[in-house]
């Protein structure tokens, strides 16, 4: 059993309030969530307007599935037009780590 971790620091322009950059957040988590059946979660800048952090995990047999569950959670993430990846962590975790 593999669990992948991957962490999305992004960029959120021309939010003006907080209100705007959950919803935005909201609705970003929620599209991958029942897309790729990870579990998602914003995980730092959350006082921030134009700045966000989410978290993605999921948990395979075999760490090529889940590099490509990443990989295809990364697309989703780039295509979405109210988000800039600023940067991308992804570790994975076995019974040994």
């Amino acid at each position: 059993m593999l669990v992948a971790l991957c962490r999305f620091d992004l960029r959120i322009p021309g939010m003006a309030s907080l209100k705007e950059k959950r919803h935005v957040v909201k609705t970003l988590t929620g599209s991958l969530r029942q897309r790729f059946n990870v579990a998602v979660a914003e995980v730092d800048h959350q006082d921030l307007w134009q700045r966000a952090a989410i978290a993605v995990s999921a948990v395979a047999g075999d760490g090529y599935h889940l590099k490509r569950v990443m990989h295809e959670v990364e697309r989703h993430i780039d295509r979405w037009d109210e988000v800039e990846i600023i940067d991308v962590e992804l570790s994975l975790h076995g019974p040994d780590d």
